[in-house]
């Protein structure tokens, strides 16, 4: 009998993971099947429940459950506790332990396919939920000079930098953090000094209620910064079409998707990835 790793979140019909983490167990030729577990709010203490049956090994998780699922787990890792969301569950020692692998597949897709090295530079962050949270740390703790915020929820674009603000207090970082209400996407001047923006919500996203559309018009785009829209499929959003007509520079979400799913395959199975296979599947179905 195999055994399970699964994509928890709602909805999930969009997902490409389990095409290239399948691609990926059966590289190793693991008896292991990689699933889409679509879960509604009020089913997800049991499905995180559910992870502790023998046969399920993990899972990943996505929109909306990043933050929402830390108190049902056992353990946090240092890092996702840091960042304050979960993307990854693996079990150790009969225990679920939370991981966050998506600071470390944006960051890697930043510099191995954006060209991009964030030191220095003033960013832009749209969004701020579980994905934001993982972006927002890791351009903080890669030293750059500023981030600007925004969320259609305001306490939560405030809440998000007010806990960033802690850390680079404690770490001794000079990162300022600053919060715009999104109205404020429509104006140019929101956008005139930064080097990059990162989008982090799922305007955009296929089967999504706002597919087809983008939160910014290219008339505020610079020219010659770099706009990274986190969503993945399709894999050149009406976002990025908007920036590349606008003369930026793009990256899409694929690959930040594909490198976080590298490190989730490692965290549950112990082996190295094998990365120029997952990305051939994802490039494949995408």
């Amino acid at each position: 009998m195999p055994d399970f790793i699964g994509l928890i979140g709602y909805p999930v019909k969009h997902s490409i993971s389990p095409y290239f983490q399948q691609a990926a167990l059966d590289y190793y030729h693991l008896d292991i099947r990689y699933q889409l577990w679509e879960t509604s709010p009020e089913k997800l203490s049991s499905r995180i429940a559910g992870l502790r049956e023998p046969q399920n090994l993990g899972a990943n998780v996505t929109t909306p459950y990043k933050e929402t699922v830390l108190p049902l787990l056992d353990e946090i890792d240092e890092q996702a506790s840091l960042i304050g969301a979960v993307n990854t569950i693996a079990k150790r020692d009969d225990k679920l332990v939370g991981f966050n692998t998506d600071a470390h597949g944006f960051i890697t897709a930043l510099r191995s396919e954006g060209k991009f090295e964030p030191e220095g530079v003033e960013a832009v962050i749209l969004g701020a939920g579980g994905v934001a949270r993982a972006v927002c740390f890791s351009l903080v703790q890669n030293k750059v000079n500023s981030l600007t915020i925004m969320d259609g929820i305001p306490d939560k674009s405030k809440a998000l930098a007010e806990h960033i603000n802690r850390y680079v207090t404690r770490a001794g970082l000079k990162t300022r953090i600053a919060v715009l209400p999104w109205q404020s996407v429509n104006s140019a001047d929101t956008f005139e000094r930064c080097r990059l923006i990162v989008h982090c919500t799922t305007i955009g996203m296929k089967y999504s209620p706002q597919q087809g559309q983008s939160p910014l018009s290219g008339d505020v785009i610079p020219e010659g910064i770099l706009v990274y829209d986190l969503v993945f499929n399709p894999r050149v959003t009406p976002l990025l079409h908007s920036a590349q007509k606008a003369g930026a520079d793009i990256l899409g979400g694929l690959p930040m998707l594909v490198y976080q799913g590298a490190a989730s395959f490692e965290l549950w199975t112990g082996r190295k990835a094998p990365v120029d296979i997952m990305f051939n599947k994802a490039e494949e179905v995408c």
